[in-house]
């Protein structure tokens, strides 16, 4: 295997990243989050690509950020993106975080900053930064608290303890637990399906989902529909149509 931070896969319109920085758990160093930062803005830049998966080299995600790089002076923080290159800035288009072993720390803030998550039934999750002093400000205290219930998240904060794949599921932190060894394989058939489906469409939907978040019930609808206009009247919405009653599978173009 390729000894740069991170790899790069594309096949079929689905671009896999692949966090390698096995030696270190993946831990997050400056040229790992570069990486991610330059993956990121090709996925969105990139027409033929419909939908990436994060995930990591030698059976684990990633255990946070590389402590022996922080210490010397360097940040994993990429202006504009955030931490490891994603956190502050997520792309346009859907990010699958597959997961084996540990995402804990900015491991577990680069996962809650993907839209969905596959994880491997040995996988542990953790914001365990207050163990060393340290909080967890790559999401963990502000993102976490909108995907489980605040008081889960609070606990998670607070302790720095571990929970599995079992519990994370359980609080609707992640979507899918498999056997071990077998999340990336999830994931990329989780991410077939999301491909095969208009371009224009997966984006604005989840561009609604994401922002709708901060609307209030009286101005909702009409920012809804201010953004969703442009997919019924796009070629993809008369496609979709015409290749159903065809009885074919749609030729999308993204517009």
């Amino acid at each position: 295997m390729s000894d740069e931070p991170v790899l790069v896969e594309i096949k079929d319109g689905i671009m896999v990243v692949t966090l390698n920085r096995p030696q270190a758990k993946n831990a997050a160093n400056r040229a790992l989050a570069e990486g991610v930062a330059a993956a990121m803005d090709e996925l969105d830049s990139n027409d033929d690509l419909r939908v990436a998966i994060l995930t990591g080299a030698g059976g684990t995600f990633c255990s946070g950020m590389d402590l022996k790089a922080f210490v010397s002076g360097e940040v994993p923080h990429i202006e504009g993106r955030g931490f490891g290159g994603l956190t502050e800035r997520p792309p346009r288009k859907p990010l699958i975080a597959a997961i084996e072993g540990y995402a804990l720390a900015g491991g577990l803030e680069l996962a809650i900053s993907c839209d969905l998550i596959v994880a491997a039934d040995n996988a542990k999750f953790g914001i365990p930064e207050v163990k060393r002093g340290l909080a967890a400000a790559a999401g963990g205290l502000v993102k976490l608290p909108r995907q489980i219930p605040p008081r889960l998240a609070m606990e998670m904060a607070l302790t720095g303890d571990f929970i599995d794949a079992g519990q994370a599921q359980a609080m609707g932190l992640i979507n899918r637990v498999v056997p071990q060894g077998t999340a990336l394989e999830e994931a990329l058939k989780l991410a077939a399906a999301i491909a095969a489906n208009g371009p224009l469409a997966v984006a604005t939907s989840k561009q609604v989902i994401l922002e709708s978040a901060d609307w209030s019930r009286e101005e909702m609808w009409q920012k809804q529909q201010e953004l969703v206009n442009a997919v019924f009247v796009s070629e993809d919405a008369i496609e979709g149509a015409t290749a159903f009653a065809q009885k074919r599978a749609p030729n999308w173009k993204g517009r």
